[in-house]
């Protein structure tokens, strides 16, 4: 059961000496694989180790990965720059030395730029890279938690979809033992059609409506697309076991089912192989869709 989805929601929260931070990833459908990453300015290499993390773990899938960082309590997140506080107020009490002006608020005041700054993190270059480590190693812990996300939505997903290859294969073998197929009861169809259209006065020749009745069972033979039927139910269920990604094999697979049940239904000359190949339409088109979850 290695069916993975491709939906999935993962966090982490870590902490190292005053900084405080945590990830969120999320991930969604996508026909390759697509990283956006939102970090803090200056998380360069932290970015470019998760990303290949991420590169290892997952084939396919739309991921948001986003670090939000903070200062432990204790340590303030934002002090003020007393140079630009000095300077806004030296140009406050000049404007009110020429003209009448109401005085700003302190609000008003941290609101200016340069007055209110983020706490510079001080760090040496071990101090960094320890940090980084720390930050890299978070990521793991998301990343871990994305997957295992992904995997259980999967479990889910290989439950229906081996339930659609179920009724796909009773389908198939309804096609099968469907007795509309044989020469012998295309024979009795025309008598009877012939019989309506004239009154029952036309005297049938046997030899002729035995070739006919032939000719109509030739032409309306599904026998090669139900032996084709039978080779694509076998390659998906190989598709449910297999430990690799199999999303776009099984977008390929659900294609070929989708063709041999139009062309089924386009040889059909009976009412009910023809409702036989209309559920199977339907029952690949509910495969197709979930297909599209899958990794």
């Amino acid at each position: 059961m290695a069916i993975s989805s491709m939906t999935g929601y993962g966090r982490s929260e870590g902490t190292f000496e005053d900084r405080s931070w945590y990830w969120e990833l999320r991930s969604v459908n996508g026909r390759g694989l697509d990283l956006k990453f939102r970090l803090p300015n200056g998380n360069d290499v932290v970015e470019q180790a998760c990303r290949k993390q991420a590169q290892s773990v997952f084939g396919r899938g739309n991921l948001q990965c986003n670090l939000s960082m903070g200062f432990s309590e204790g340590r303030p997140a934002f002090s003020i720059n007393e140079a630009a506080l000095t300077q806004a107020l030296a140009h406050i009490s000049a404007i009110g030395n020429r003209v009448e002006v109401t005085p700003p608020t302190a609000a008003e005041v941290l609101a200016m730029p340069g007055v209110l700054e983020r706490t510079a993190d001080e760090r040496d270059a071990a101090g960094i890279e320890e940090l980084s480590l720390a930050l890299i190693e978070s990521f793991r812990e998301a990343l871990q938690s994305l997957l295992e996300a992904r995997r259980a939505e999967g479990a889910h997903l290989h439950n229906v979809i081996s339930g659609l290859v179920e009724q796909i294969a009773n389908l198939t073998q309804q096609a099968v033992d469907n007795p509309a197929r044989t020469p012998e009861a295309i024979q009795v169809r025309i008598r009877k059609q012939i019989a309506l259209l004239s009154g029952g006065q036309v005297k049938l020749d046997e030899e002729r409506l035995h070739q006919e009745a032939m000719l109509i069972a030739t032409k309306a033979d599904i026998q090669e697309e139900l032996d084709r039927l039978k080779a694509h139910i076998a390659a998906a269920i190989d598709l449910l076991n297999q430990e690799q990604p199999v999303g776009r094999k099984f977008d390929f697979l659900t294609q070929e089912f989708n063709r041999e049940a139009n062309t089924l239904c386009s040889k059909s000359n009976d009412a009910n192989l023809t409702k036989i190949g209309l559920a199977l339409k339907a029952v690949v088109d509910q495969m197709r869709e979930q297909i599209q979850n899958i990794e």
